[in-house]
């Protein structure tokens, strides 16, 4: 039997690499994007995945678009939940625009694509949705508490899910990146980026082919007994 996984923020990056990696592991994967067109149709012409696009952050806009996915292509085995944004700042410079909506769409999002999937998953008796965390979530970053709060809150979300979704089939779990080698992380000022490397024992950033390893882990057929949990993959910067 083939899933149907759907990955968020899919087409570049970590989501596109988690595209690839549940692709090469027999799935047919779905992206979604918000806006980067141009890097969509690249993604669509690599992999022959489809994208659709869609503000995780809208609700109405995120029950349409999985409503459209499951028409098209079938219901929807798998969610991983990786759209995320940045809008950093500290406190004290930090709008109440850039706070609500690094919330609304990177924890926002996780809720609204589970209340479009998770009722589906639960009736069929299988599922698997991976939310993606951060370690900033874990240890909290300077001039960041708009994205640590929200990636904090996933790491909640995903532990009450969990609960919800145990007895019906349906597993829950949270994975928490350190810093890796993204378009992101690359806008990160270079004297900072090196201070952040030095503190990582491994020595370096980690990849993200590494993180969707450990996507796939927790999506494969036999991984019905992991649920509730958050794997950390951050080359030891932060254990706990």
């Amino acid at each position: 039997m083939t899933r149907i996984a759907l990955v968020t923020g899919g087409t570049r990056g970590i989501g596109a690499a988690i595209c690839k990696r549940l692709q090469a592991d027999g799935m047919m994967v779905i992206a979604n994007y918000a806006g980067n067109a141009e890097a969509a149709k690249a993604f669509e012409a690599e992999t022959g995945a489809k994208a659709y696009r869609w503000d995780v952050g809208d609700h109405q806009a995120c029950l349409d678009g999985c409503a459209q996915v499951e028409a098209e292509v079938g219901p929807v085995d798998v969610l991983v939940n990786n759209a995320g944004i940045t809008r950093d700042g500290t406190l004290l410079r930090m709008s109440f625009d850039m706070w609500n909506e690094v919330m609304r769409v990177n924890l926002g999002g996780c809720f609204n694509m589970a209340k479009a999937l998770f009722p589906g998953m639960r009736a069929r008796g299988w599922g698997r949705i991976v939310n993606i965390g951060s370690i900033n979530g874990q240890g909290g970053q300077y001039g960041q508490v708009n994205y640590a709060a929200a990636k904090s809150g996933i790491h909640g979300f995903t532990k009450a899910l969990a609960q919800e979704g145990a007895k019906f089939g349906v597993t829950v779990n949270a994975l928490a990146p350190g810093y890796t080698d993204t378009d992101m992380v690359a806008a990160v000022p270079a004297d900072v980026l090196d201070k952040i490397v030095a503190k990582i024992p491994v020595g370096r950033l980690g990849l993200a082919d590494e993180i969707a390893r450990g996507v796939a882990f927790l999506c494969a057929e036999d991984a019905g007994f992991l649920t509730g949990s958050t794997l950390s993959i951050n080359g030891g910067q932060h254990m706990y």
